[in-house]
């Protein structure tokens, strides 16, 4: 399995509240993770990197081999950092109000188990079906047009879409989405935040990710996109391309 990332501040905000993580467990499977810190100065950055990190060594030293498992295990894992996160929100005045989007791909053979809280988004490129968004947005704006009460075009421009409905922290309730995909040889998964998908399209995703570009050129052009159109929230993307072995 190849990966690469880029985690970058963009243009405007002084620090960058994005936190990524690569993590190999007992089995030989894989964890890639990118959360999105929320609460501003009141502590994003540590509950981003809290979620990520916490998750990541107790996946490195898990057991977790088939589907069912991952899927237990995660839900399980979520839920507890939650729980930390809000604890240490509640005992440290500074992190009052902290939380974080977070979504995650595990690796497990010929399959992919992704799970997201809040606008982090995972994607799936092959060269058979395009481009396929594989997490569901948690978002004020995704629910209003999954109700049909606004239009795509009126989504992309609409004054609210910062706003998410899902996270780990500030809510007692933090239930991810947990899906299961087939993956193949060659495919590509694409991790980010919403710092990308502000001002990169699906489209211009789906050209990046095809082009004959490294890895590491991929996720460094992509942030550059993300740039020069405005920059004004943290950029991070993690690609995983799927090798012949991988799916064994």
């Amino acid at each position: 399995m190849k990966y690469a990332y880029l985690s970058d501040k963009g243009q405007v905000r002084e620090t960058n509240q994005d936190y990524v993580g690569i993590f190999k467990n007992d089995s030989e499977a894989i964890l890639t993770i990118v959360a999105d810190g929320v609460g501003g100065n009141r502590g994003g950055d540590v509950a981003s990197e809290m979620a990520v990190s916490h998750i990541g060594y107790l996946f490195e030293t898990s057991d977790v081999n088939n589907v069912t498992d991952a899927k237990n295990w995660l839900i399980r894992q979520l839920a507890l950092e939650n729980r930390k996160i809000l604890q240490a929100s509640k005992h440290y005045k500074k992190l009052n109000g902290m939380g974080t989007t977070i979504v995650l791909a595990l690796f497990l053979g010929k399959q992919v188990i992704v799970a997201n809280l809040g606008d982090s988004r995972c994607y799936l490129y092959s060269s058979k079906n395009g481009l396929k968004q594989l997490s569901t947005d948690h978002s004020l704006v995704n629910e209003l047009l999954r109700l049909g009460k606004i239009t795509p075009e009126e989504a992309r421009n609409h004054p609210e879409k910062n706003v998410i409905t899902k996270t780990l922290g500030i809510s007692e309730q933090a239930e991810a989405e947990i899906k299961v995909f087939d993956i193949t040889k060659e495919d590509e998964l694409l991790l980010c935040t919403d710092g990308l998908t502000k001002f990169v399209s699906d489209d211009m995703i789906k050209n990046v990710l095809m082009s004959t570009l490294s890895l590491e050129k991929k996720a460094n052009q992509l942030v550059d996109m993300a740039n020069t159109a405005g920059g004004t929230d943290n950029i991070t993307t993690l690609i995983v391309q799927v090798e012949e072995g991988d799916i064994l």
